[in-house]
Protein backbone atom coordinates (compact mmCIF):
# COMPACT_ATOMS: atom_id res chain seq x y z
CA UNK A 1 0.00 0.00 0.00
CA UNK A 2 1.41 3.40 -1.01
CA UNK A 3 0.40 6.84 0.29
CA UNK A 4 1.69 9.91 -1.56
CA UNK A 5 1.81 13.35 0.03
CA UNK A 6 2.41 16.51 -2.00
CA UNK A 7 3.05 20.16 -1.21
CA UNK A 8 1.57 21.33 2.06
CA UNK A 9 0.64 17.78 3.02
CA UNK A 10 4.34 16.92 3.18
CA UNK A 11 5.07 19.74 5.63
CA UNK A 12 2.13 18.78 7.85
CA UNK A 13 3.20 15.14 7.85
CA UNK A 14 6.83 16.03 8.67
CA UNK A 15 5.87 18.44 11.43
CA UNK A 16 3.49 15.91 12.95
CA UNK A 17 6.13 13.19 12.87
CA UNK A 18 8.86 15.22 14.56
CA UNK A 19 6.45 16.71 17.10
CA UNK A 20 5.36 13.26 18.25
CA UNK A 21 8.98 12.18 18.78
CA UNK A 22 9.83 15.50 20.46
CA UNK A 23 7.25 14.90 23.20
CA UNK A 24 9.56 12.21 24.55
CA UNK A 25 12.91 13.87 23.88
CA UNK A 26 13.75 16.68 21.49
CA UNK A 27 17.14 15.09 20.76
CA UNK A 28 15.40 11.88 19.68
CA UNK A 29 13.05 13.97 17.53
CA UNK A 30 16.07 15.55 15.81
CA UNK A 31 17.52 12.13 15.07
CA UNK A 32 14.14 11.05 13.71
CA UNK A 33 14.38 13.80 11.07
CA UNK A 34 16.92 11.64 9.23
CA UNK A 35 14.10 9.99 7.31
CA UNK A 36 13.27 13.31 5.59
CA UNK A 37 15.03 13.29 2.22
CA UNK A 38 14.66 17.00 1.42
CA UNK A 39 17.48 18.97 3.18
CA UNK A 40 15.26 22.07 3.28
CA UNK A 41 12.33 20.33 4.93
CA UNK A 42 14.65 18.46 7.27
CA UNK A 43 16.05 21.78 8.51
CA UNK A 44 12.54 23.17 9.05
CA UNK A 45 11.63 20.11 11.10
CA UNK A 46 14.84 20.34 13.14
CA UNK A 47 14.49 24.06 13.91
CA UNK A 48 10.83 23.80 14.98
CA UNK A 49 11.18 20.57 16.95
CA UNK A 50 11.87 22.44 20.18
CA UNK A 51 8.40 24.02 20.33
CA UNK A 52 6.85 20.87 21.77
CA UNK A 53 7.55 20.13 25.46
CA UNK A 54 9.81 17.17 26.16
CA UNK A 55 9.89 15.03 29.30
CA UNK A 56 12.32 17.51 30.85
CA UNK A 57 9.82 20.39 30.62
CA UNK A 58 6.63 18.56 31.54
CA UNK A 59 7.45 18.45 35.31
CA UNK A 60 8.00 22.24 35.34
CA UNK A 61 4.76 22.90 33.47
CA UNK A 62 2.70 20.50 35.57
CA UNK A 63 4.04 21.75 38.91
CA UNK A 64 3.41 25.43 38.04
CA UNK A 65 -0.10 24.65 36.79
CA UNK A 66 -0.83 22.71 39.97
CA UNK A 67 0.51 25.40 42.31
CA UNK A 68 -0.88 28.56 40.73
CA UNK A 69 -4.01 27.57 38.84
CA UNK A 70 -5.45 24.22 39.90
CA UNK A 71 -4.85 24.75 43.62
CA UNK A 72 -7.65 27.32 43.85
CA UNK A 73 -10.21 24.90 42.38
CA UNK A 74 -12.22 22.36 44.37
CA UNK A 75 -10.36 19.07 44.76
CA UNK A 76 -12.55 16.93 42.45
CA UNK A 77 -11.91 19.32 39.55
CA UNK A 78 -8.21 20.00 40.06
CA UNK A 79 -7.07 17.22 37.74
CA UNK A 80 -9.50 18.35 35.03
CA UNK A 81 -8.31 21.96 35.22
CA UNK A 82 -4.65 20.88 35.19
CA UNK A 83 -5.23 18.70 32.14
CA UNK A 84 -7.07 21.47 30.29
CA UNK A 85 -4.38 24.07 30.97
CA UNK A 86 -1.56 21.68 30.07
CA UNK A 87 -3.37 20.76 26.84
CA UNK A 88 -3.71 24.47 26.05
CA UNK A 89 0.03 24.97 26.54
CA UNK A 90 0.80 22.01 24.27
CA UNK A 91 -1.66 23.33 21.67
CA UNK A 92 0.12 26.69 21.81
CA UNK A 93 3.40 24.91 21.08
CA UNK A 94 1.87 23.05 18.14
CA UNK A 95 0.36 26.24 16.67
CA UNK A 96 3.70 28.01 17.08
CA UNK A 97 5.43 25.13 15.31
CA UNK A 98 3.08 25.43 12.34
CA UNK A 99 3.44 29.22 12.22
CA UNK A 100 7.25 29.27 12.44
CA UNK A 101 7.47 26.45 9.87
CA UNK A 102 5.33 28.51 7.49
CA UNK A 103 7.49 31.60 8.05
CA UNK A 104 10.72 29.64 7.50
CA UNK A 105 9.39 28.05 4.31
CA UNK A 106 8.60 31.53 2.95
CA UNK A 107 11.84 33.25 4.01
CA UNK A 108 15.27 31.79 4.81
CA UNK A 109 14.30 28.27 3.77
CA UNK A 110 12.25 29.18 0.74
CA UNK A 111 11.82 26.47 -1.88
CA UNK A 112 9.45 24.17 -3.67
CA UNK A 113 7.65 21.61 -1.51
CA UNK A 114 8.65 18.06 -2.32
CA UNK A 115 6.48 15.00 -2.56
CA UNK A 116 6.71 12.15 -0.12
CA UNK A 117 5.68 8.57 -0.74
CA UNK A 118 4.98 6.42 2.27
CA UNK A 119 5.05 2.72 1.48
CA UNK A 120 3.56 0.39 4.04
CA UNK A 121 5.58 -2.86 4.01
CA UNK A 122 4.07 -6.30 4.56
CA UNK A 123 3.35 -7.01 8.20
CA UNK A 124 5.92 -9.20 9.92
CA UNK A 125 5.99 -10.45 13.47
CA UNK A 126 8.33 -8.21 15.54
CA UNK A 127 11.55 -9.80 16.76
CA UNK A 128 11.85 -8.71 20.38
CA UNK A 129 15.61 -9.27 20.61
CA UNK A 130 16.46 -7.09 17.64
CA UNK A 131 14.07 -4.36 18.81
CA UNK A 132 15.69 -4.22 22.26
CA UNK A 133 19.24 -4.26 20.93
CA UNK A 134 18.63 -1.56 18.33
CA UNK A 135 16.65 0.59 20.77
CA UNK A 136 19.28 0.37 23.50
CA UNK A 137 22.44 0.75 21.45
CA UNK A 138 21.28 2.82 18.47
CA UNK A 139 19.08 5.27 20.36
CA UNK A 140 19.10 5.17 24.17
CA UNK A 141 22.86 4.91 24.82
CA UNK A 142 23.56 7.32 21.97
CA UNK A 143 21.38 10.05 23.49
CA UNK A 144 22.39 9.32 27.11
CA UNK A 145 26.08 9.49 26.20
CA UNK A 146 25.63 12.96 24.79
CA UNK A 147 23.56 14.01 27.81
CA UNK A 148 26.27 12.97 30.27
CA UNK A 149 29.05 14.66 28.33
CA UNK A 150 27.11 17.95 28.35
CA UNK A 151 25.54 17.80 31.84
CA UNK A 152 28.66 16.93 33.83
CA UNK A 153 30.70 20.08 33.00
CA UNK A 154 27.61 22.29 33.27
CA UNK A 155 26.78 20.88 36.71
CA UNK A 156 30.26 21.86 37.90
CA UNK A 157 29.74 25.42 36.64
CA UNK A 158 26.42 25.66 38.52
CA UNK A 159 28.05 24.51 41.77
CA UNK A 160 30.94 26.96 41.42
CA UNK A 161 28.65 29.93 40.75
CA UNK A 162 26.45 29.09 43.73
CA UNK A 163 29.32 28.58 46.17
CA UNK A 164 31.86 31.28 45.31
CA UNK A 165 31.11 34.68 46.81
CA UNK A 166 32.16 38.04 45.44
CA UNK A 167 31.62 40.65 48.13
CA UNK A 168 28.50 39.77 50.07
CA UNK A 169 26.79 37.69 47.37
CA UNK A 170 27.47 34.64 45.24
CA UNK A 171 28.38 34.77 41.57
CA UNK A 172 24.91 33.39 40.90
CA UNK A 173 23.29 36.36 42.67
CA UNK A 174 25.45 38.87 40.82
CA UNK A 175 24.54 37.36 37.45
CA UNK A 176 20.86 37.29 38.41
CA UNK A 177 21.02 40.97 39.35
CA UNK A 178 22.53 41.81 35.97
CA UNK A 179 19.74 39.96 34.13
CA UNK A 180 16.93 41.28 36.35
CA UNK A 181 15.97 44.44 34.36
CA UNK A 182 15.55 42.49 31.14
CA UNK A 183 13.80 39.61 32.92
CA UNK A 184 11.23 42.03 34.38
CA UNK A 185 10.29 43.13 30.86
CA UNK A 186 9.24 39.58 30.00
CA UNK A 187 7.35 38.89 33.23
CA UNK A 188 10.05 37.11 35.24
CA UNK A 189 13.02 38.05 37.44
CA UNK A 190 16.77 37.68 37.22
CA UNK A 191 16.90 34.47 39.24
CA UNK A 192 14.35 32.77 36.97
CA UNK A 193 16.15 33.80 33.81
CA UNK A 194 19.48 32.76 35.29
CA UNK A 195 17.97 29.37 36.15
CA UNK A 196 17.00 28.89 32.50
CA UNK A 197 20.55 29.78 31.44
CA UNK A 198 22.12 27.39 33.95
CA UNK A 199 19.49 24.78 33.08
CA UNK A 200 20.96 24.54 29.58
CA UNK A 201 22.30 21.00 30.13
CA UNK A 202 18.90 19.66 31.23
CA UNK A 203 15.50 21.32 31.53
CA UNK A 204 14.70 19.27 34.63
CA UNK A 205 17.04 21.33 36.81
CA UNK A 206 15.49 24.75 36.13
CA UNK A 207 13.08 24.68 39.11
CA UNK A 208 15.70 23.29 41.57
CA UNK A 209 18.07 26.11 40.55
CA UNK A 210 15.32 28.68 41.17
CA UNK A 211 14.71 27.19 44.63
CA UNK A 212 18.43 27.12 45.39
CA UNK A 213 18.78 30.76 44.33
CA UNK A 214 15.83 31.99 46.41
CA UNK A 215 17.02 30.14 49.50
CA UNK A 216 20.63 31.32 48.99
CA UNK A 217 21.92 27.78 49.29
CA UNK A 218 24.80 26.24 47.42
CA UNK A 219 23.07 22.94 46.76
CA UNK A 220 19.82 21.65 45.31
CA UNK A 221 16.82 21.67 47.69
CA UNK A 222 13.75 19.47 48.01
CA UNK A 223 10.29 20.26 49.41
CA UNK A 224 7.85 17.82 50.91
CA UNK A 225 4.87 19.37 49.14
CA UNK A 226 4.04 21.76 46.31
CA UNK A 227 2.31 24.01 48.85
CA UNK A 228 5.66 24.75 50.53
CA UNK A 229 7.23 25.48 47.16
CA UNK A 230 4.34 27.77 46.23
CA UNK A 231 4.78 29.76 49.44
CA UNK A 232 8.49 30.17 48.71
CA UNK A 233 7.81 31.42 45.18
CA UNK A 234 5.07 33.83 46.28
CA UNK A 235 7.33 35.23 49.01
CA UNK A 236 9.86 36.01 46.28
CA UNK A 237 7.39 37.99 44.18
CA UNK A 238 5.72 35.34 42.00
CA UNK A 239 2.21 36.08 40.74
CA UNK A 240 -0.07 34.31 38.29
CA UNK A 241 1.55 36.42 35.54
CA UNK A 242 5.01 35.19 36.55
CA UNK A 243 3.72 31.62 36.40
CA UNK A 244 2.26 32.14 32.90
CA UNK A 245 5.48 33.71 31.57
CA UNK A 246 7.64 30.97 33.09
CA UNK A 247 5.46 28.31 31.45
CA UNK A 248 5.59 30.00 28.06
CA UNK A 249 9.33 30.60 28.25
CA UNK A 250 9.84 26.99 29.35
CA UNK A 251 7.91 25.93 26.26
CA UNK A 252 9.73 28.33 23.93
CA UNK A 253 13.39 28.85 24.68
CA UNK A 254 16.69 27.42 23.53
CA UNK A 255 17.00 23.61 23.28
CA UNK A 256 18.86 21.75 26.01
CA UNK A 257 22.57 20.97 25.62
CA UNK A 258 21.99 17.43 24.38
CA UNK A 259 19.56 18.61 21.71
CA UNK A 260 21.94 21.38 20.56
CA UNK A 261 24.78 18.90 20.27
CA UNK A 262 22.52 16.55 18.32
CA UNK A 263 21.49 19.36 15.97
CA UNK A 264 25.16 20.17 15.34
CA UNK A 265 25.93 16.53 14.56
CA UNK A 266 22.89 16.09 12.31
CA UNK A 267 23.24 19.34 10.33
CA UNK A 268 27.05 19.58 10.40
CA UNK A 269 26.51 23.32 10.58
CA UNK A 270 27.10 25.82 13.37
CA UNK A 271 24.86 28.31 11.55
CA UNK A 272 21.76 26.09 11.70
CA UNK A 273 22.55 25.10 15.28
CA UNK A 274 22.57 28.79 16.24
CA UNK A 275 19.34 29.30 14.26
CA UNK A 276 17.76 26.44 16.23
CA UNK A 277 18.73 28.25 19.44
CA UNK A 278 17.86 31.82 18.47
CA UNK A 279 14.52 31.28 16.70
CA UNK A 280 12.63 29.62 19.60
CA UNK A 281 14.30 31.94 22.13
CA UNK A 282 13.31 35.07 20.21
CA UNK A 283 9.78 33.71 19.82
CA UNK A 284 9.49 33.05 23.55
CA UNK A 285 10.82 36.50 24.46
CA UNK A 286 8.39 38.25 22.12
CA UNK A 287 5.35 36.32 23.37
CA UNK A 288 6.28 36.80 27.05
CA UNK A 289 6.93 40.52 26.46
CA UNK A 290 3.54 40.99 24.80
CA UNK A 291 1.64 39.09 27.49
CA UNK A 292 3.45 40.66 30.47
CA UNK A 293 3.16 44.24 29.30
CA UNK A 294 -0.40 43.87 28.03
CA UNK A 295 -1.49 42.58 31.46
CA UNK A 296 0.30 45.46 33.17
CA UNK A 297 -1.17 48.09 30.85
CA UNK A 298 -4.68 46.71 31.42
CA UNK A 299 -4.13 46.83 35.16
CA UNK A 300 -4.88 43.15 35.65
CA UNK A 301 -2.06 42.77 38.13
Amino acid sequence: MNCTFNGASVNIYIIGLTMCMGFGCNAAGIIGCRIIESPRERLIAIITNNFVPCNGRFPTLISIITMFFAASVLAPFQSVISALILSTVILLGICTTLLISKILSKTILKGLPSSFTLELPPYRKPQLGKILVRSVFDRTLFVLGRAVSVAAPAGLIIWIMANINVGDASLLSHCAGFLDPFARLIGMDGYILMAFVLGFPANEIVVPIIIMSYMSKGSMMEFESLHELRELLISNGWTWLTAVCVMIFSLMHWPCGTTCWTIKKETQSLKWTLASILIPTFTGIVICFIIANSVRLLGLI
